[in-house]
């Protein structure tokens, strides 16, 4: 039994579907041998790699409608993730793999940056221009079929960024232009419990790319709590 063309249609009317559970498609790439892609349950190596990301302004309302957000049970982000993209992919004929699996983990990063349009930030996060900073990295879908979808081609947003707010406006001094230092950051929000940084990172909030999709303060104290829970 074959099913419908995995053409430019279907990826559209997947794209419809993915929205209403409150995420979308950041890109694809046709895979290559050094992409470390797992193959498809059935052994089938993939030949397309779809990967979806979310907006917390968009995902966040959704999820505190379900179980996962009021059960009391760790990780209600993670978990309805997985729920929500697993019934997905199952009914697409899609594999479907997640960043929070592992250890050893999938290469996220990597994969979003051959999609194009992505660049990496002095944040440790990657940002393109629609969306800057703001953009989750959530899942990848694996297809056999050769999708529409080029990946590559577009370099994302951060080398032009001179001024490089984002760096200047972390009172930890955590970030650099060689990078993030991660322990510098945790020491200092522990240190200073107050601190607007509790209300969502200020280097975020200073990227001048993609404010419209900047994350409202209960969202972004939901995902500091995150970060915080995981790193103690």
């Amino acid at each position: 039994m074959t099913g419908p063309a995995r053409d430019g249609a279907w990826l559209a009317d997947f794209g419809e579907r993915l929205a209403r559970a409150g995420f979308l498609v950041a890109g694809g790439f046709r895979t290559g041998p050094d992409d470390d892609v797992p193959a498809l349950p059935d052994g089938a190596p993939a030949a397309t790699v779809l990967v979806v990301g979310s907006l917390s302004n968009t995902l966040l309302p959704i999820l505190k409608e379900r179980a996962e957000w009021h059960d009391g049970a760790p990780d209600p982000l993670d978990r309805y993730t997985r729920a929500a993209l697993t019934v997905l992919a199952d009914g697409a004929r899609l594999g479907v793999v997640f960043p929070f699996d592992g250890p050893p983990y999938y290469p996220f990063q990597r994969w979003a940056l051959r999609t194009g349009g992505f660049s990496r930030s002095p944040m440790g996060v990657l940002a393109d221009e629609p969306h800057g900073p703001w953009l989750g990295l959530r899942a990848a879908f694996l297809a056999r079929e050769v999708l529409p979808v080029t990946g590559g081609g577009r370099d994302g947003p951060c080398p032009t960024c001179a001024d490089t707010p984002c760096i200047s406006a972390c009172p930890a001094g955590a970030l650099s232009s060689s990078g993030y230092d991660v322990p510098r950051c945790l020491s200092w929000l522990v240190a200073n419990p107050s601190a607007d940084c509790h209300r969502g990172c200020l280097a975020r909030r200073a990227c001048p790319f993609g404010r419209d999709h900047a994350q409202g303060y209960d969202e972004a104290a939901f995902h500091m709590r995150s970060f915080l829970g995981a790193a103690f």
